[in-house]
């Protein structure tokens, strides 16, 4: 497609190709957004195939309607999405970024680590996504066994049989489970009431440490950013030196934008991003009806989307963008 009646000189700067620039023949970033508009860029998003709500394809049509323009799919440990989010991406006009979320640890402080762009084929990659998997699996069983104990009314092989094969276990399945059931009005009830960090049913698993983690999306082809690295609600967030030995084994970012960041947070990420050269991202960390987080409410500025790009090596942009 070929836009005409434009000044392409702002926007035919971009590695991206898909749509053509009639007057100088070079490709336009992205190619979703209309050259008066900038990209919209949400590199935070989960579906069924982990803890969201919403069907890969779903939550690109979700995104396509919140005017996003280039969505990365994020689901924990899991990268099954992918395929089916590039085919309504495609649809949909929508730019998708192949990403996932890896449950890492340092000091037994849980770190989740966005990976961008990794090799999909990566054995060391999938062997450690698998491993997690496993690990998840075992804390859903116990965490349902304490919780069944007490009278609550959860089957681990109903709640398997309900979200299927595949699918990277979390406490939000046992949660949607006694919503189902009645038991809790929705997620955040069940959080606040049984499934928070110091509830005498919260069951830890295991996570590979950060700096192996890193390590592997490196490896990978990948770019490791941290996810809403001082999300204090969250529970207990890693020291400053923690992240700067990150970034010493290849850690390349921060989010820095994220609903669970207060001002003083997103200062925090942001000056530690100018101060090391990482790269600075925003994201609405989106699950559907699972939390309250919507689609684009933090967004990636481009400049740092393209140091991205850039970087990774593994995997590449897909949807409407191939």
């Amino acid at each position: 497609m070929l836009l005409r009646g434009h000044d392409c000189k702002p926007y035919c700067r971009g590695p991206l190709p898909v749509v053509g620039c009639c007057q100088c023949a070079r490709p336009l970033a992205y190619g979703a957004p209309m050259p008066s508009q900038p990209p919209v860029i949400d590199l935070h998003t989960h579906s069924t195939c982990s803890d969201g709500t919403q069907s890969p394809a779903d939550v690109v049509a979700s995104a396509a309607a919140a005017g996003v323009t280039v969505l990365g799919l994020t689901d924990h440990d899991v990268i099954a999405g992918w395929a089916p989010a590039a085919a309504a991406g495609v649809e949909r006009g929508i730019t998708v970024v192949p990403g996932l979320e890896l449950s890492t640890q340092a000091g037994g402080v849980s770190i989740h680590m966005l990976a961008y762009f990794v090799d999909p084929d990566h054995a060391e990659l999938n062997a450690l996504m698998a491993t997690i998997r496993g690990h998840r699996d075992t804390r859903m069983q116990r965490t349902v066994e304490l919780l069944a104990a007490d009278g609550y009314p959860v089957d681990y092989d109903a709640i398997v049989d309900y979200v299927g094969q595949g699918v990277t276990l979390g406490r939000p399945h046992i949660a949607d489970a006694l919503v189902r059931t009645g038991t809790f009005g929705d997620r955040n009830a069940v959080f606040d009431e049984v499934l928070h960090g110091r509830s005498q049913y919260y069951v830890r698993h295991w996570a590979p440490e950060a700096s192996d983690a890193v390590c592997i999306i490196k490896a990978a082809g990948g770019v490791a950013i941290m996810a809403h690295p001082f999300a204090h609600a969250r529970g207990r967030t890693v020291s400053v030196s923690v992240i700067a030995g990150l970034v010493e084994v290849g850690m390349a970012g921060l989010e820095v934008h994220h609903r669970d960041h207060d001002a003083e947070a997103m200062q925090q990420a942001g000056a530690l991003c100018a101060q090391w050269g990482l790269i600075a991202t925003g994201s609405s960390d989106y699950h559907g009806a699972g939390k309250s987080n919507r689609l684009a409410e933090h967004t990636t500025d481009p400049v740092q989307f393209e140091r991205m790009v850039a970087m990774g090596t593994g995997s590449s942009l897909m949807g409407a963008h191939r």
